[in-house]
């Protein structure tokens, strides 16, 4: 104990820092080619990630390092519907998931814990996901949570099962997400295995905040606040799509009147993730107001988009998983990291929760596969 994790797709290290809450996790390596989310991840966790986990130097590395689980926020491209025909000698650089598999071959780890986005288990009419599951299963005899086996001996699966929503575990933000669990059946056997539960959890039974009210800061600086001109093009766009009959358009997500309001999925590109969480927050002084970062007036609405603050908040970040114990939260960016930056990170990034309640499954998984001493 604690058992050791590498952190590959590391982004700013969400999936790790949800691991090492439990108290029960220790990171020894990671892997992330972004050069801003280098830098985060080096102010936060003193470790560099700067490492390409498609190169033969970093799983050559891996090779002489003994870890117990893979972690993974990989990215959905687009995958060789070749599949188990090519399998590992597929070279095509961009297929990330490959070269994780690569990895999982030659290290064998106890389990594996991969997310990515919603839409992962209709990629491609299924064809994509198919793959992972039988790659995972059949190629490297790993049991994925959520999967079964049919009387022809094919796995057989719901690709609802894999999505979890955050907003189910205790932050306001709709945010679905696919989550892929699996343990090394070689290491276990079969028999320990189907002693493990064969679903993943779907909600917490506690809450950071009650909905988004209790998250939002209200009273933001100016420069968040939206730009008359900007605010009434979107508006007309709105209008337009509505015309059409479709919901696309800006969101004001705290609109009075929703009862318990919550946030859009916020997004790595900013933009829409941007404009489909709108804040109602007005306050003296703003309308009107001039700024040279903006080409017309303020606007008189009390409309601004969210803050970095805020989306850090949203994926728990900020006011959660860097709190110690007298309350003070040790979460910071590096001065070299934009807002910009900032917002890509944190909507490119993991809500920490829903991880740490998946690392405390994995927990349970570990005790009754005699991993862990009963306590």
């Amino acid at each position: 104990m604690p058992f050791t994790t590498i952190d590959l797709c590391a982004g700013i290290g969400g999936m790790r820092k949800g691991f090492e809450l439990t108290g029960y996790f220790h990171n020894v390596l990671a892997a992330e080619i972004d050069k801003y989310a280098c830098m985060t991840y080096q102010h936060l966790y003193g470790d560099d990630a700067n490492h390409d986990l498609t190169s033969e130097e970093f799983k050559a590395e891996l090779d002489t390092i003994q870890y117990d689980v893979l972690l993974a926020g990989f990215p959905c491209q687009t995958f060789s519907k070749a599949g188990l025909e090519e399998g590992f000698n597929d070279t095509e650089k961009g297929i990330i998931f490959n070269h994780i598999a690569e990895i999982i071959r030659r290290t064998r780890p106890r389990a594996v814990f991969l997310e990515n986005v919603d839409n992962l288990v209709r990629h491609d009419k299924g064809n994509t996901f198919r793959v992972i599951i039988n790659t995972l299963e059949k190629t490297l005899n790993y049991k994925v949570i959520g999967v079964t086996y049919d009387m022809l001996g094919e796995p057989t699966y719901n690709g609802k099962d894999f999505i979890r929503n955050s907003r189910n575990f205790g932050i306001p933000q709709n945010r679905p997400r696919t989550y892929i669990m699996a343990f090394n059946r070689q290491r276990y056997g079969a028999a320990a295995l189907a002693g493990i539960e064969n679903c993943l959890p779907i909600e917490n039974d506690w809450y950071l905040y009650e909905d988004l009210n209790e998250l939002l800061e209200f009273h933001a600086e100016a420069k968040y606040y939206m730009a008359s001109g900007y605010l009434d093009t979107l508006i007309r766009h709105r209008e337009r799509e509505h015309g059409k009959g479709n919901g696309f358009g800006y969101r004001i997500v705290n609109e009075p009147g929703i009862e318990h309001p919550v946030a859009n999925t916020i997004m790595a590109t900013g933009g829409s993730g941007k404009e489909r969480n709108l804040v109602f927050d007005p306050q003296d002084n703003i309308a009107g107001m001039i700024l040279s970062t903006k080409k017309t007036p303020l606007n008189d609405k009390g409309i601004r988009v969210m803050t970095p603050r805020e989306w850090g908040k949203l994926q728990g970040f900020i006011n959660y998983a860097f709190l110690d114990e007298e309350g003070i939260d040790h979460f910071s960016f590096p001065k070299e990291v934009a807002p910009t930056q900032q917002y890509k990170q944190f909507g490119n990034s993991v809500t920490i929760p829903v991880i740490e309640t998946m690392a405390e499954f994995m927990l349970n998984c570990f005790r009754v596969l005699g991993d862990i001493p009963n306590e």
